[in-house]
């Protein structure tokens, strides 16, 4: 059993640390925000805060200690990942929640390793991360009526909204979008359908 107030203090301090300040008050804000997400949609907030604190801790890492750490997960690098090491700073966050703070909660680390881009069939923690990330206060579109109007929807709804929202923004900005991005939208856009 976690003992959440000790855990996330520790993971809060190496983040600070480890990370510039801007990187910080936005992993604080990204914790606030999941915990609220996790409150309103039946979760553990206290998971939700905790992965929200530690999931840019290893951001502002170098590329090499991203791909040393990342290749302790058990999965394969791909070659999107290794032209853009920055993509690994989740699943190296993942493998030092695991190895250095003895987190070993599959929901907590599955969310930390895929805050980024999201994955088929995350479970409703990492869902509220993703999220989380990308619509906490400091970012430039999330004034208080557009998080009031995601607040309104389902976790789903809004996981297809934001996902629909980021890839337009993605492609309107030409920015080279991860393989297998769609297929997850389609994914999703499927189960929002089936609910």
């Amino acid at each position: 059993m976690i003992d959440y107030i000790e855990k996330t203090e520790e993971i809060r301090a190496f983040t600070q640390a480890h990370v510039k300040k801007s990187r910080y008050e936005h992993s604080v804000r990204v914790a606030e925000t999941c915990a609220r997400m996790c409150r309103q949609y039946g979760l553990d907030w206290r998971k939700g805060y905790l992965a929200g604190i530690g999931h840019d801790m290893c951001k502002d890492f170098s590329s090499e200690e991203l791909f040393e750490l990342a290749a302790r997960d058990g999965n394969e690098i791909s070659d999107f990942e290794k032209k853009k090491p920055a993509l690994l700073h989740g699943r190296a966050a993942a493998v030092m929640l695991k190895e250095h703070f003895k987190v070993y909660d599959p929901e907590i680390l599955e969310a930390v390793a895929n805050h980024t881009s999201g994955i088929i069939g995350m479970c409703d923690l990492t869902k509220c991360l993703f999220l989380a990330d990308k619509i906490e206060p400091g970012r430039p579109q999330s004034t208080e009526e557009y998080r009031a109007n995601l607040f309104a929807m389902s976790l789903d709804e809004m996981l297809y909204s934001v996902l629909e929202e980021n890839y337009e923004y993605l492609i309107k900005h030409n920015v080279e979008i991860q393989p297998g991005t769609r297929e997850m939208i389609n994914y999703y856009a499927q189960q929002k359908s089936e609910k």
